[in-house]
């Protein structure tokens, strides 16, 4: 298998000598003359520095990390991880998403497409099928059969994202002889980033405590994955309790442990170190996606992969996706403020610091180009805010849902007006509309301006003007990048600051999915090949990520892009 990708590499090297022989003939220059091996003909690199290209790309995604994360902890980091890769790398200190809502699905989809969801598709982690009457998940796929496990968590696949990745064009730029492997525990965040078509994505199966992946990829699972798998390590981390990696008084950045907002995990009686993990993981192995040892797991899954696969080991460049999603189910619980949330991250900066140099070492240092950025960040939890005076607050999709159709009743007849709330937009039931002969704009605008009366809706905007406008920037731009005509609702709804929706009568825990800044604004660095350590305040949106590589590696963009390179920012 290597060595077909070895004559492929060669032939892509020879179109490119080609290329290089008529730029310079045109420049009335001769290049020096390739050098044969083997009757095939390499491109001396060193003379031609604009056609190297490193031999691995790692793409790090955080789930739920702040922008601000970066910094809050930096007394307690270490000088391997996160500190290594800003002294060394470059960072975009203001990066940004362009649309709204801010989730999982969406983030992983717009990092490797460089696009946005009216782009893409994936508007949501799920959304309302106005077809089907029913949701889809951005990653479902019922065509397909799980591999590795006899649960049904590997019906997935990329089948609903409309666009290429920058994955996918690596693959079809090198006549797929580039490897492309996705890592994570959750589906979306392996399956997304991957792209169509990945040699393989990864993810956790909570049931059998496997990795596992769909046939869309193949028909059973590796050796090298199997052999993870009898390892049995989910079963070995969860028999350990989660505590702190530091004596508890020095985590001087977050609350106290015991704050009444923070929610236990689950079977807990109260949210405090140590938790009890062998007590209370149940029958399954899910509790791992809420403690550090999820971190781990993906982590030498990771590691797994790049030598199983053998990425990095000939002339054509490979990509290695890797997403840690045990920050997001900490935050969901905790939220940011949290002495959970802050070992955490402490605790990855470890993972990070042992992945990065097993992958130096393993492939060569100044080899391989890392990025890392975030899937979105996180609110404030609302009780925290408001317990320091800060205007905030939790909404209620129940509410909306319930207010709404008694004003359409009251105002139109009574009727089965709504037929779906969710990401905060409301789906009207067209055909209800259609059979009374009303005017779409109309009721769109109606409702638009109705829930400005709901306690923490700021703005509500009918699809009908989603579709006739271009803000081109700010707050409305972030709304009509994120709605896709076919899969977004009639009306979108954006809470004020401090604001989100919740469930319970007392919501714990934090969010996110806002057109708000501590939702958008995430971490972007580069680090490894070709990077010079520098810093740049210039706002660069996430989008511009595929851009970014699509240049350094002399390939096409994917076919949704909306991103800009951003090497001119990096001299």
């Amino acid at each position: 298998m290597r060595y077909n990708r070895l004559l492929t590499s060669l032939g892509w090297a020879k179109a490119t000598v080609a290329a290089v022989l008529l730029l310079s003939a045109c420049a009335g220059t001769t290049p020096n003359a390739p050098v044969a091996s083997n009757g095939s003909e390499h491109l001396n690199t060193e003379e031609s520095p604009m056609l190297q290209r490193p031999k691995l790309v790692v793409g790090i995604v955080v789930d739920q990390m702040r922008y601000d994360y970066l910094y809050r902890y930096w007394s307690k980091y270490g000088n391997d991880g996160f500190k290594k890769i800003l002294s060394q790398g470059f960072n975009f200190k203001n990066t940004q998403y362009s649309y709204v809502p801010t989730y999982t699905g969406p983030g992983h989809a717009s990092i490797y497409t460089g696009s946005v969801p009216a782009l893409n598709g994936i508007i949501g982690n799920s959304w309302y099928d106005r077809n089907q009457k029913k949701d889809i998940y951005c990653v479902e796929d019922n065509t397909v059969q799980t591999v590795g496990s006899s649960s049904n968590a590997g019906l997935m696949s990329p089948a609903n994202l409309k666009t290429t990745t920058i994955t996918d064009e690596l693959r079809l730029a090198t006549n797929k002889q580039a490897k492309v492997v996705g890592v994570a525990l959750k589906d979306r965040g392996s399956i997304l980033p991957a792209g169509h078509l990945a040699n393989g994505a990864y993810w956790f199966d909570s049931q059998s405590g496997n990795w596992i992946t769909s046939t869309y990829y193949q028909e059973q699972l590796p050796q090298w994955v199997q052999e993870f798998n009898n390892r049995k390590l989910a079963d070995q981390y969860l028999s350990q309790p989660w505590e702190t990696l530091l004596p508890l008084a020095e985590y001087t950045e977050s609350t106290a442990d015991d704050m009444p907002w923070e929610r236990p995990l689950k079977g807990e009686e109260k949210p405090v170190f140590p938790h009890n993990v062998p007590a209370i993981r149940g029958k399954d192995f899910d509790l791992i996606r809420s403690v550090p040892a999820g971190n781990t797991i993906t982590k030498d899954f990771a590691l797994a992969a790049l030598k199983g696969e053998e990425l990095g080991k000939d002339d054509v460049t490979d990509f290695l996706t890797v997403s840690f999603s045990t920050p997001d189910y900490v935050g969901h619980a905790f939220g940011p403020n949290s002495i959970e949330a802050q070992d955490v991250f402490l605790r990855l900066d470890r993972e990070m610091a042992e992945l990065i140099s097993t992958i130096e070492k393993e492939v060569g240092k100044g080899e391989v180009l890392f990025f890392l950025t975030a899937d979105h960040g996180a609110a404030h939890v609302p009780a925290f805010l408001q317990e320091m005076k800060v205007p905030a607050g939790v909404g209620s999709s129940a509410i909306v849902r319930d207010s709404v159709d008694a004003y359409l009743d009251k105002t139109y007849g009574k009727a089965d007006w709504i037929e779906r709330y969710m990401n905060q937009q409301i789906y009207l039931n067209r055909a209800v509309i259609e059979s009374k002969k009303l005017d779409i704009a109309e009721v769109q605008q109606r409702v638009a301006n109705y829930v400005l009366r709901i306690n923490g809706v700021m703005r509500a905007v009918p699809a009908t003007t989603l579709q006739s406008s271009n803000w081109g920037t700010g707050m409305m731009a972030r709304v009509e990048n994120g709605y896709n005509a076919k899969r977004s609702g009639d009306v979108v709804l954006l809470l004020e600051p401090g604001w989100f929706e919740g469930y319970g009568k007392e919501p714990k825990g934090t969010t996110h999915g806002s057109q708000a800044n501590y939702d958008t604004h995430v971490p972007l660095l580069w680090y490894g090949w070709q990077v010079k350590a520098g810093e740049s305040d210039a706002q660069a949106e996430v989008a511009d990520i595929a851009a970014t590589l699509a240049a350094w590696l002399y390939i096409q963009e994917p076919n949704g892009s909306v991103g800009k390179p951003l090497q001119v920012y990096m001299k």
